[in-house]
């Protein structure tokens, strides 16, 4: 190969290089210059993302968008929630219309590699059941056949509730509607037996219900949900700060780092907390934000522990228990990744 044909083909790889590490930046640097986060949110599930009578938005999913702020910004304030179905979130994301999607999304293999998505995190593990009046008699989800059966389109639910049937030898009348607020109403004025969608939607759904106590969800759970925050392919940098985002939240709850302890823990000896809390190293700069990154989340907003708690834990009106939720030292699935 001649020089000035090594010259060229240099030069095209620098130039490549040059536009890739533009494109891994460009979301951080849009969010940056619009001065708030655009977060994709459910339309109404209580404990996980809701606005209340004045506009004020709470919920496990909106605790992570207001931790992803908070860790640009210092500010948990600075971010606009944007309501949208099960059938135009991806889209949505897609398109750029929001910046991260925080609505009870399960991560799927179709999702990431046909959809051009990330999932950087699960920050509930959930799995998928159904609700039924007291008054049927039922006492498992195989005493369904022959029953009709609410849900919402073109969501896993929807997938799941053919498979468990099919898979049982039951036979069912699906009633699909285009969200999970019509199915709802659909299952309260009796025009389904049944209803079905991830469990923790089901106790949100029946904390909504004219009498919550007429109602009991079956024990049965049908599928893998493991629910997280979607973002665009091909960003790893913005990828990074979702992941480790959260990450910094199970890392404090382990790490007995809160919102009401956290400036002091700054003079921590443990060297774990040093690296969380920026004392020592440069994790923060690494992924583009100041290193007092994690302090920023936790004084703002608190741990993965604090936010379950009072969203949708034994001290909200969900009371869900943390089972598959808790930290790994706790039995649970919960492991945050270590920051060194």
């Amino acid at each position: 190969m001649t020089r000035i044909s090594i010259s060229a083909a240099l030069g095209v790889i620098i130039a490549g290089l040059a536009a890739t590490g533009a494109s891994a930046q460009a979301t951080l640097t849009s969010i940056k210059q619009k001065g708030v986060l655009t977060c994709g949110s459910n339309r109404g599930a209580p404990g996980f993302g809701a606005p209340d009578a004045q506009g004020n938005w709470t919920g496990l999913d909106v605790d992570l968008c207001r931790a992803i702020a908070a860790a640009i910004f210092d500010d948990p304030a600075k971010v606009q929630f944007v309501p949208l179905s099960a059938q135009d979130r991806f889209t949505a994301l897609r398109s750029g219309q929001v910046d991260v999607l925080a609505r009870n999304s399960t991560a799927t293999m179709s999702r990431d590699t046909q959809l051009g998505l990330e999932f950087p995190a699960i920050n509930y593990f959930d799995g998928q059941g159904f609700m039924v009046r007291k008054t049927l008699g039922l006492a498992s989800a195989k005493e369904l056949n022959g029953k009709s059966v609410c849900t919402d389109q073109g969501t896993t639910t929807e997938l799941n509730l053919a498979d468990y049937f099919r898979a049982n030898g039951l036979t069912y009348k699906p009633v699909s509607f285009a969200n999970a607020t019509e199915a709802k109403a659909a299952y309260e004025a009796g025009r389904c037996d049944a209803m079905t969608t991830d469990i923790s939607g089901l106790y949100a759904v029946r904390l909504t219900l004219s009498n919550p106590d007429d109602h009991v969800i079956l024990p049965e759970v049908i599928s893998k949900e493991p629910l997280g925050p979607a973002v665009r392919q091909g960003d790893n940098q913005w990828a990074d700060i979702v992941r480790w985002t959260f990450n910094a939240m199970l890392d404090a709850e382990e790490l007995g780092v809160t919102k009401a302890n956290v400036e002091q823990m700054k003079v921590s000896a443990n060297p774990e907390i040093k690296r969380l809390l920026g004392t020592e190293g440069k994790f923060g700069e690494a992924i583009g934000l100041t290193n007092d990154w994690a302090v920023r989340i936790i004084r703002h907003v608190g741990n993965y522990g604090e936010s379950f708690e009072r969203n949708v834990g034994e001290g909200s009106p969900l009371k869900i228990k943390r089972g598959q939720n808790a930290l790994w030292t706790k039995g649970g699935l919960q492991y945050g990744l270590p920051v060194r």
